[in-house]
């Protein structure tokens, strides 16, 4: 099934902030990457038990320009107006996914008591020099598909394929958009935070960290370190797996849904 998400735009601290939302039942804020390339399509194994609340990170996707993001703890501000802003129900469950993993990280160390469960996929923030993050300047274009997903063509599908001159102007003008803001979060400390391992010590809510063992961009030789780190924490290994480990692998999403039904 595709997901048919419902759409809506929402002026939190002066950026329009879009958010897509499908299914019903208990809420799950579902935080996006480095780049919103692969769309969200993908939450659809949840959005059979689950309402999937997808936002755009301020500028990035279809969300306005943020010009005073400076670093993760400004993302962070912004979606804890955000959370304000849905004035929802119940707690939420949080998942995030590589950059987003590690601003889900920051938010529930900040704010553990707004959350129900955590889901960290394939989080960045680490850092470690024993267990590198590859940097993505350094890949060349032509096989950036490979790092992102262990079968190439997975990842590929999300590329413009040379056909259309225009969509891919304005692919390369999104990317570069984005690449703008994740550009000046990572400006002064890296593609991380140095004292991310100490927060992680605050999340005493139930976490569950994802990983795919092939994943070329993000180790998973840094899924113990978190799961160390983390006070309630288990793991899920998922096999023959990129960093698009629930792009790649369709029962991805329903074994996080599990541990969030649990």
């Amino acid at each position: 099934m595709t997901a048919k998400f419902e759409e809506q735009t929402l002026l939190v601290g002066g950026v329009p902030t879009h958010v897509q939302s499908v299914g019903q039942g208990h809420p799950v804020i579902f935080l996006h990457g480095a780049s919103t390339l692969e769309g969200f399509d993908f939450v659809d194994g949840l959005a059979d038990r689950f309402q999937v609340i997808c936002p755009h990170h301020p500028g990035m996707g279809r969300s306005g320009p943020a010009d005073h993001v400076a670093g993760m703890s400004d993302l962070v501000i912004h979606y804890l107006d955000l959370l304000d802003s849905l004035d929802l129900a119940v707690r939420p469950h949080l998942v995030g996914f590589s950059m987003g993993g590690w601003l889900t990280a920051e938010l529930a160390a900040v704010a553990r008591e707004k959350f129900d469960r955590i889901v960290l996929i394939a989080p960045a923030g680490l850092n470690d020099p024993a267990h590198p993050m590859t940097p993505i300047p350094t890949i060349p274009p032509a096989e950036l598909p490979a790092y992102l997903s262990h079968d190439p063509a997975v990842a590929a599908r999300y590329f413009p394929d040379g056909s259309d001159p225009d969509a891919a102007a304005a692919f390369a003008a999104d990317r570069a958009r984005e690449g703008d803001l994740v550009g000046r979060i990572a400006a002064s400390q890296g593609f991380g935070h140095p004292n991310l391992r100490r927060m992680l010590a605050r999340i005493t809510c139930p976490t569950l960290v994802v990983w795919g063992d092939k994943d070329r961009l993000l180790p998973a030789s840094q899924m113990p370190l978190w799961c160390d780190a983390l006070p309630d924490a288990r793991s899920l290994l998922v096999k023959d797996a990129g960093h698009f480990v629930a792009h790649e692998k369709a029962e991805t999403m329903p074994r996080i849904g599990d541990f969030l039904a649990s």
